[in-house]
């Protein structure tokens, strides 16, 4: 759908350059776009390499799995329904540590891991026929349901992604937008939280 979006909208711009005599401008801004995209993809390689590399050192210095014990009330209390030491806990902790820290790209090999534990947990639930009743196969747990919800809002400290954009454009203060950004993020999680609470006792 998205395809179809851009497709249209970049078809919509040259058939009206081309009707308004500004084809020139429209060359112009592609060629200029396509190198600034090119910087930018750069600038972004290189935060993505330092960043992705700290979450790995600190994977094999045991400081990943040290923050996720440290995290395990947090996990029980969002997931109270997945058992205890279900391999979905690490992973799921790895996530949250990723985007708290603003490493969207580091979060996702965990955020894609932890789903998948899930959606094995959520089809053992299945074929137990948990509380004796049979799940319809192709509907997402809560458990599922809450890990995607809370993912999309992260709660992030220190929002890289925002910050290496600033940089690349110029700001005279490229960390100055972690402030609001905690408070906003932290907004859209507690939101997130609630919500997700409210369903898992409408549904249970």
């Amino acid at each position: 759908m998205l395809n179809y979006l851009w497709a249209g909208m970049i078809l919509v711009g040259i058939i009206f350059g081309a009707f308004t005599g500004r084809m020139q401008d429209i060359t112009n801004a592609a060629l200029d776009s396509s190198k600034e995209a090119v910087t930018l993809c750069i600038t972004m390689i290189g935060v993505m390499s330092f960043w992705t590399g700290i979450m790995e050192v600190a994977s094999k210095a045991g400081i990943i799995e040290m923050a996720s014990r440290k995290m395990h009330p947090l996990i029980r209390f969002l997931f109270p329904n997945m058992p205890e030491g279900h391999k979905a806990e690490k992973h799921i902790s790895t996530n949250f540590i990723a985007n708290f820290l603003g490493l969207g790209w580091a979060a996702t090999p965990a955020g894609l891991r932890a789903m998948e534990e899930l959606r094995n947990l959520e089809e053992d639930r299945r074929s137990r026929k948990v509380s004796g009743a049979v799940r319809k196969k192709g509907i997402a747990s809560n458990e599922m349901c809450t890990f995607l919800i809370i993912n999309i809002s992260s709660l992030q400290l220190i929002p890289v992604n925002v910050i290496a954009y600033r940089s690349q454009y110029g700001s005279a203060d490229p960390a100055g937008i972690v402030g609001a950004g905690i408070v906003a993020t932290a907004v859209s999680t507690g939101t997130a939280v609630v919500f997700c609470r409210l369903m898992d006792r409408r549904r249970n």
